[in-house]
């Protein structure tokens, strides 16, 4: 069995198997990849079927000099992953990482923004251009809904449910659920889609794609990316903000000022509980208030 076919029915498999989206999926890839080249470097002709444990834990310590300990142990998961589902097909007999630990890494604590600054970096944004008001209703989707990226780039004009007040996402392993939209965000979005979007020439392929490019094609990750860095840059903003800082912000305000960690698990498509109370550990004010509240001593 040769790498190049076994890393393809690979994906194949966690794409129709598993059901996991392109990015994941590429993220997965590239740590096979990865292991690949090592053994190109070393000039090591072994199989997947032949590899030994003691090649994979040479080319782990030599990526732990590269990458820190979070990295290092989700490229350990992915290559684990990879060497399972060799089992599973029955190619191999035993899992060359078995006996291989991941580093511990602690729970490493969800970046936020204020209203405040999420307020100056819409300030910032040059209304009078035609992507002003897509890059608004962007921001405003983001921290209204608490999307992921990919969710937001793929979010369909047809998944708008405005009359009932949801919007339907797509998530992480193509699950679905619906999330409220507020007016507010509602506004921006048919400012956008109705005023905007509707004199674009659209490539037939994204014509259901609500956020498109200038070139009428469905937006990037990275554009998102970039879109954000440079208002960050323009407002002022020394912290480093990211598409994902709008949905740990959206979560956070949202136990801050009470509401449900139940419900704020089903918004951001959470499967366990457990990934959601992060926020707690976030919301430090809340935590003094209980205290303040409910000790005898208070």
């Amino acid at each position: 069995m040769k790498w190049a076919s076994a890393l393809r029915d690979y994906c194949n498999y966690l794409r129709i198997e598993r059901g996991l989206s392109d990015n994941s999926i590429t993220n997965y890839r590239m740590d096979i990849v990865k292991l690949i080249n090592f053994l190109d470097v070393k000039k090591l002709k072994v199989s997947p079927t032949q590899i030994s444990a003691e090649i994979v834990q040479e080319f782990i310590y030599d990526t732990a000099k590269k990458v820190n300990a979070r990295s290092q142990a989700r490229i350990i998961s992915g290559i684990r992953g990879f060497f399972n589902y060799l089992i599973f097909e029955d190619y191999r007999k035993d899992n060359p990482l078995d006996l291989i630990e991941s580093p511990k890494i602690g729970r490493k604590l969800p970046d936020t923004i204020s209203t405040n600054e999420i307020d100056l970096l819409i300030e910032n944004i040059d209304l009078s251009k035609a992507e002003g008001e897509r890059n608004r209703a962007i921001l405003e989707t983001l921290y209204g809904c608490g999307l992921r990226v990919s969710e937001l780039t793929n979010l369909k004009i047809s998944d708008l449910y405005f009359e009932e007040g949801f919007i339907k996402i797509t998530g992480k392993g193509n699950k679905q659920r619906l999330v409220p939209t507020s007016d507010y965000t509602k506004k921006f979005i048919n400012i956008y889609k109705d005023e905007v979007r509707i004199h674009q020439k659209i490539n037939k392929e994204d014509s259901d794609i609500l956020f498109l490019n200038r070139r009428g094609g469905k937006l990037t990750r990275a554009m998102i990316f970039t879109i954000i860095k440079q208002l960050a840059k323009k407002a002022g903003i020394q912290k480093k903000i990211s598409p994902h800082t709008f949905r740990h912000s959206f979560a956070t305000h949202l136990l801050e000022n009470g509401a449900n960690l139940r419900a704020i698990q089903q918004m951001l498509g959470h499967e366990s509980i457990t990934t959601t109370e992060v926020y707690m550990h976030v919301d430090r004010k809340h935590l003094r208030e209980v205290v303040e509240q409910f000790h005898p001593r208070r």
